[in-house]
């Protein structure tokens, strides 16, 4: 316990020192700008919302729910705006297209929801393994075994 109390108050010291540098180098406004708090695009936030959005319709599936209708704001993933928009390109239009055709087809032929649903999760995952590999792992969760 005395070594773990002993390494946190070398470690804050060391934190704080390095922050009374930073601050005194010409560089500081720059180094505050890097900090700042990230805002999501309009397409990070539409992702957010489709993933929330699988992972009730997931449940649904495996409880042999009755699944309704694809969600309308689905289509955002056409003219949401990006982070960097060069990202909108004819790759992630295809992937875009293969994503929007798998979900459709989990609602037009419930008898095989699971296989569409999960040619859903991998039309998303081949195109984030291009175009943007952070949620990844976390969309691979949404297969239905």
């Amino acid at each position: 316990m005395m070594r773990i109390t002993l390494v946190l108050i070398i470690s804050f010291d060391l934190l704080a020192s390095c922050s009374k540098k930073a601050e005194t180098t010409p560089k500081s406004k720059e180094m505050k700008s890097k900090f700042e708090m990230y805002e999501m695009s309009e397409m990070s936030l539409v992702m957010e919302q489709m993933f929330a959005d699988n992972q009730k319709l997931r449940n649904e599936i495996i409880e042999g729910k009755k699944l309704g209708e694809m969600p309308v704001h689905f289509q955002k993933i056409h003219s949401a705006a990006m982070t960097d928009p060069s990202e909108n390109d004819a790759f992630f239009k295809t992937k875009a297209k293969v994503f929007l055709e798998a979900q459709a087809q989990i609602y037009s032929d419930t008898e095989n929801a699971k296989e569409h649903f999960n040619a859903s999760v991998t039309a998303c995952i081949d195109c984030h393994k291009v175009k943007c590999m952070g949620p990844v792992s976390r969309i691979k969760k949404l297969y239905i075994k």
